[in-house]
């Protein structure tokens, strides 16, 4: 195979009757690959090289002393680092920038948790009613839905209740005045969800989240609208890029609508 400046040059027997000329830009990598470390950033700008079908030169630095040697050497802070056609082309953001992909995902305000969570507890609260009753009732899958949100949001913030507290008493009235109130909140809101999906001790359960759910909506509604702050939502646990605002408002909602109707049937 040929090869001039950085391009390789494929020739391929196709069909036994003709030639395919083809060509493949050369990429080079040096990633981080140690038997206690994979970085993954370096895992995944060589999986970007593949799939915009480069041929790619795998460097691997095997320990941590070749890694910061490569660095030094190479007046770079970071690995891995990516070179085409014999370019220099940079780190993992930079190849994104340089193949059109714009910032990694990652980076950025997203409504992709919430989004998660909401698609799968509809898809559990379907299921669930089609097993159970065998047939779609729409009042039964709104229970369900809810409900399995409510406990899905209330693991999300149980799995850091420090972190998660911290968001929360940014905007909550009541946990602005006595904090131990946002630790309390997130395991109202699981419990809640997991009585209320087989209606178990409604009488207690219902008015609990109506109250916390009610002064919810209106801190949200207090923060966001009256004040116009611009702030995180802890509704999916701390240190998420979920902006708060409408979103968060339904949460709350859906959890007030969800806790009348338990209490008028």
């Amino acid at each position: 195979m040929p090869r001039e400046g950085g391009v390789v040059f494929l020739l391929h027997w196709e069909d036994g009757k003709k030639w395919i000329f083809d060509m493949k830009t050369k990429a080079s990598i040096y990633r981080m690959v140690t038997p206690t470390h994979l970085c993954p950033w370096g895992l995944k700008a060589f999986d970007l090289l593949k799939r915009h079908g480069f041929e790619i030169e795998d460097h691997h630095l095997k320990t941590e002393e070749e890694n910061e040697r490569y660095k030094k050497e190479n007046g770079v802070d970071e690995t891995p680092q990516v070179y085409i056609a014999g370019e220099y082309v940079g780190g993992y953001d930079a190849l994104r920038e340089h193949l059109g992909l714009g910032p990694d995902p990652k980076e950025g305000k997203t409504y992709q948790p919430v989004i998660a969570v909401f698609s799968i507890t509809l898809l559990m609260a379907v299921v669930e009613c089609w097993s159970v009753q065998g047939s779609m009732v729409p009042i039964r899958i709104a229970e369900l839905f809810v409900s399995f949100s409510m406990c899905v949001l209330g693991i999300l913030k149980l799995r850091d209740l420090q972190s998660f507290a911290t968001g929360f008493v940014q905007y909550d009235l009541v946990a602005q005045r006595y904090v131990p109130y946002a630790y309390a909140y997130a395991f109202i809101e699981t419990i809640s969800g997991a009585f209320m999906i087989g209606g178990v001790l409604t009488w207690l359960v219902a008015p609990t989240a109506l109250v916390v759910s009610t002064i919810g909506a209106v801190s949200v509604f207090k923060a966001v609208y009256l004040e116009k702050r611009d702030l995180s939502c802890a509704c999916v646990g701390g240190g998420s890029k979920v902006p708060l605002g409408f979103i968060s408002l339904t949460e709350n909602l859906m959890m007030m609508a969800m806790s009348l109707w338990m209490l008028v049937k």
